[in-house]
This record gives structure tokens, sequence and C-alpha cells, in this order.
């Protein structure tokens, strides 16, 4: 069977959360070799590693904030040496805290925005000058959310850093096209993942799914095929496109409906 990322690099933010872990699982499963980074690598981040080591693919890891600039640029600057290069990345690293606006502590409100902007910003900034000198194109996938082009309540940090992620990712779309590098945005629905456990209880999330047009949460594997459509190399033509994967839940029919308008 051939495999599509075989001998390419792939660098993944946020890989030891529940969606950046399964894009890096399949892309290892892919043929990729991996560059994974997040703030710390807990259980499910170390089997990601586990499991692509075992199919024979080499992999960086870096524990570091997105946020510090100086070890983005080291990262990158290492991967680049030891690799040869890079040929995709996927910026998935989030961060986020709901309340409302007028009450927001700060430092969260803060934090909120700068990881979803300025470290996406670092990262492909530096993978981006990386993928120019090096001559060969590449490919980007940013993970932004629904949050970028609907004002949800009490996530005014959250909504204005996908907001900024977007634009930064369609702008980077038109200065990159000289140099055959694409750039698309993924748009996940209402994942199951760990970390809307910090929002929601077991019980408030097995509730959620069967009242999604859906019928029940995105899985993130299924964000991760997404994802893979739009790195693939067979997707040259697919450039600066949003791909929305949340079941339905965009729809103006359903948008109607969960708000009682029918």
């Amino acid at each position: 069977m051939t495999l599509p990322f075989a001998g390419r690099t792939a660098l993944i933010t946020g890989a030891s959360g529940g969606i950046g872990a399964a894009v890096a699982r399949a892309l290892a499963e892919s043929g990729a070799d991996l560059a994974l980074c997040d703030l710390r690598f807990d259980d499910l981040g170390q089997a990601v590693i586990n499991d692509a080591q075992k199919l024979g693919r080499r992999v960086a890891v870096g524990a570091f904030d997105v946020c510090d600039r100086e070890s983005v640029e080291e990262f990158v600057k290492d991967v680049v040496a030891n690799f040869g290069g890079i040929d995709h990345f996927v910026a998935s690293a989030v961060f986020s805290e709901r309340e409302p606006f007028t009450t927001a502590d700060m430092a969260g409100f803060r934090q909120t925005v700068d990881v979803s902007l300025w470290g996406a910003y670092f990262m492909f900034r530096e993978i981006a000058n990386a993928m120019i000198a090096r001559g060969q194109g590449g490919s980007v996938v940013v993970v932004s959310s629904p949050h970028a082009v609907v004002p949800y309540p009490n996530c005014m940090a959250y909504n204005i850093g996908k907001a900024a992620q977007d634009m930064m990712a369609r702008t980077a779309a038109i200065e990159l096209l000289p140099h055959r590098i694409r750039v698309n945005i993924a748009h996940p629905g209402w994942t199951d993942t760990p970390g809307e456990r910090k929002f929601y209880t077991e019980a408030q999330i097995a509730a959620i799914g069967p009242t999604l047009p859906g019928g029940r949460m995105v899985r993130p594997a299924e964000v991760a095929r997404g994802v893979l459509f739009l790195l693939h190399p067979d997707a040259d033509q697919i450039n600066g496109i949003t791909l929305t994967i949340d079941g339905g839940v965009h729809l103006p029919y359903w948008s109607k409906r969960a708000s009682g308008e029918i």
C-alpha cells in the first residue's frame, strides 16, 4: 500500500490534545515523520509518540509554550537540521477560558487570545521561512473554529483569537502563493475531546450529542481525516478555503431551530 505522506515531515502543535493527537496519529499512519510540540505531553501524547515510533517514523518532541518565540525558533531550526525540512504544518494548539468579558480574568483572557494568535503566528512564520528557503513548497492547515465567525457569548477571547487566526491564514495563503505553499483552515464543530471536560461534566457531554444535527459530537479522528485531506499532495489546487467539520451545526435551518425560531 502506498503511503501518501511517506518521506515527508509534518509539524503539529497541540499534539498532546484531542484533535492534535488525532492528526499526528493519522499522519504517522500515512507515512509522515513527526515533529510534535505541546506545553506538556500526557498519556495521550506519549501514546502517539510511541505508536509513531513503532511504525518506524522519526519523531521529534518539544515541550514548550508556543507563545515563547525563542523556543519556537529553536525547535523549528532543530527539526529542519535533523529532518532536512518541513513539508506540512498543522496549527492545533489551543487554550480557552469562558466567562463574560465584563468580569473576565485578564490573565486568562490574554492567554486565550495569545495561544490562538501569537502561538500560531510565531510557528507559522518560522516554518513558512523554512519552506521558502527550501524551495519545495508545502501545505499548512490552521485548526480554527466556528467561533471565528459566530459571536458565541461568554467566549469573547476565544472568538477574537480564532477570528484573528482565520485572517492570518487567509492572508498567508495569498502571500505564499508564489512559493507553492498552500494554506487552508479547518473549523471543527463541537468535538469530543479532553479539553471539553474543562467546561462540562461527563453527564452533560453525554446529553449534548443527541441534541446535535448529526446525532452526536464530532470525533477527533473525523477532524483528522479532514485535515489530512487538505494537506494531501493530491489537494494541490485547494488553497485558502475553510473546511467545516461539524455535522451540520452551521446550517441555517439548524441554527434557527436551535434558537427556537422554527
